[in-house]
C-alpha cells in the first residue's frame, strides 16, 4: 500500500510545485516590473533633480539596491512568522507605497525623498527576490532548478511592462517626466497582492518535505563555511554586481554619447528581456549540464558584453552589449542560485536565504553607487575594464569547485 501511494504523492508534489512556480512567475512579472522602472529612470531622474554634483545621479538606483539589501533579513524573518503568502503580499504593498511616494517626490522635485522612496521600493523588492527560493519549497529536488527558472522567466514580462510603462507615461506630469511610471508601479504592487493570494505553500508534513525538515538545523556559520556555498555565493554576487555596475551606468553613457533617452529605455528593455527570457530553458540546461558549466557560460557572456561595450558607442553596440550582459546574468545567477539551494536543509532555508540575499544586495548596492562615480570620474570604458578582473576571479573559483565536486560523492541534505 505504501509503495503504491508514493507515485501519487510524488505526482502531487510536482503539481503543487508547478502551480506555485507559475503563481510566483506571474507575481514576478507584475511586482517585478518595479525593478526595470527604477533602474532605467533612477539615474536619469537623479540627473534632472540634481543641480550640481552629477556624480550622485545614480544614488536613487543605489537607494533601490540598498532597500533590497536591508530588507533581505527582515523579509526572511517575517515570512518565517506569518508565512510566504502573507509575507509576499506585504512586500507587494511596500512596492505600491514606494511607487506612490516616488511619484509625489518627483512632482515636488525633491531629490532625497525620491532616493528614500526608491529605498522603500527596494525593501518591497527584497520579498520579490525570494520568489525564486519559495519556488523550491516542497518541490522535488529534480524539479527545483526548473522551478527557479520558471519564476525568473516571469521577469521577461516585467522587462516589457516596466520600460513600456515608462515610455507611455513619459511627459504626463511634466516637468516630472517619470512620475507617471511610478504611479503605475503603485498600481502594479496592488495587483501583485491579488496574484499572490493564489499561492499555496506546501504543508510542512507533506511527503515531499517531511524527510528534510526532520534533519536538525545547523549553525549558519557551518552552512556558509562549505566551499560549495562560498563558490555559489561568489559567482552569484559577482555576476549580479558586475551586471548592476555596468547596467546602471549604461543609460547615462547612452545619453552622454548623444543618443536619446528612448534608446536608453529600449536598451534596458532588451537587457531585462535577455536577463529573464532564457529562464524558460535555463533550468533544463542546468539539469543536463550541471551548475558549474552553466555558470561558466554566463561568465563568458559577461566578458563578451564588456568587449562589445569597449568596441564602440553606436546604438547597436550598446544594445548588443546590454543583451549579452543580461544573458550572462541569467546563466550565472540562476546557476549560482541552484547551487546555493543544494547547500542547506529545509529547516535552514530562512536564515540561509536571508544571509545570502543580504550579502548579495549589499554588494549590488555598492556596485550601483560606484557606477555613477566611476562614470563621471573615469568614463564608460573604465567601467567595463574595472569589471574584467571580477569575472576572472569568479571563473577561477568555479574551476576549483568543479574539480572538488568531481572528487567527492554526492551529498543529500
Amino acid at each position: 500500500m505504501t509503495r503504491a501511494a508514493a507515485p501519487d504523492a510524488d505526482s502531487g508534489s510536482h503539481l503543487t510545485a508547478r502551480r506555485n512556480a507559475f503563481v510566483l512567475a506571474t507575481a514576478q512579472a507584475v511586482v517585478g516590473s518595479a525593478a526595470p522602472v527604477a533602474i532605467s529612470t533612477g539615474g536619469l531622474a537623479g540627473t534632472w533633480l540634481l543641480l550640481q554634483d552629477k556624480s550622485l545621479a545614480t544614488l536613487p538606483v543605489t537607494g533601490f539596491n540598498v532597500g533590497v539589501a536591508i530588507g533581505a533579513l527582515p523579509a526572511a524573518v517575517l515570512m518565517r512568522v506569518i508565512g510566504r503568502r502573507f509575507g509576499f503580499s506585504a512586500g507587494a504593498l511596500l512596492v505600491s507605497l514606494g511607487g506612490l511616494c516616488a511619484a509625489f517626490a518627483l512632482l515636488a522635485q525633491a531629490f532625497w525623498p525620491f532616493v528614500l522612496s526608491l529605498l522603500l521600493i527596494g525593501c518591497g523588492n527584497a520579498f520579490t527576490q525570494q520568489y525564486r527560493f519559495a519556488a523550491t519549497d516542497g518541490a522535488p529536488r529534480d524539479y527545483q532548478a526548473r522551478a527557479i527558472a520558471i519564476v525568473l522567466a516571469g521577469g521577461m514580462f516585467a522587462a516589457v511592462i516596466g520600460p513600456q510603462m515608462v515610455n507611455f507615461t513619459t511627459g504626463l506630469f511634466r516637468p516630472a517626466e517619470f512620475a507617471g511610471a511610478f504611479f503605475g508601479v503603485s498600481i502594479l504592487g496592488l495587483l501583485g497582492m491579488f496574484v499572490l493570494s493564489g499561492l499555496k505553500v506546501p504543508n510542512a508534513t507533506s511527503h515531499a518535505v517531511a524527510p528534510e525538515i526532520s534533519e536538525p538545523a545547523r549553525a549558519l556559520a557551518a552552512i556558509i563555511a562549505q566551499p560549495r556555498f562560498l563558490t555559489a555565493l561568489l559567482c552569484g554576487v559577482g555576476s549580479f554586481a558586475m551586471m548592476s555596475f555596468v547596467m546602471t551606468g549604461a543609460p547615462l553613457a547612452i545619453v552622454a554619447c548623444g543618443h536619446s533617452q528612448q534608446v536608453g529605455f529600449f536598451g534596458i528593455q532588451w537587457h531585462v528581456m535577455a536577463m529573464f527570457g532564457p529562464s524558460f530553458f535555463t533550468g533544463r540546461l542546468i539539469a543536463r549540464y550541471g551548475q558549474e558549466r552553466i555558470i561558466g557560460a554566463g561568465l563568458v557572456m559577461l566578458l563578451a558584453s564588456f568587449g562589445v561595450f569597449l568596441s564602440g558607442i553606436a546604438v547597436w553596440q550598446f544594445w548588443l552589449g546590454l543583451i549579452l550582459l543580461g544573458l550572462g546574468w541569467n546563466f550565472g545567477f540562476i546557476g549560482a542560485t541552484a547551487m546555493v539551494a543544494e547547500t542547506y536543509r529545509a529547516s535552514e532555508k530562512n536564515k540561509t536565504q536571508g544571509f545570502h540575499d543580504l550579502v548579495l544586495f549589499t554588494t549590488v548596492a555598492l556596485a550601483s553607487f560606484m557606477s555613477g562615480r566611476v562614470f563621471v570620474a573615469s568614463g564608460w570604458d573604465m567601467m567595463n575594464l574595472a569589471a574584467l578582473p571580477i569575472a576572472l576571479v569568479c571563473m577561477a573559483a568555479l574551476a576549483l569547485e568543479a574539480r572538488r565536486a568531481a572528487l567527492r560523492p554526492a551529498t543529500v541534505f
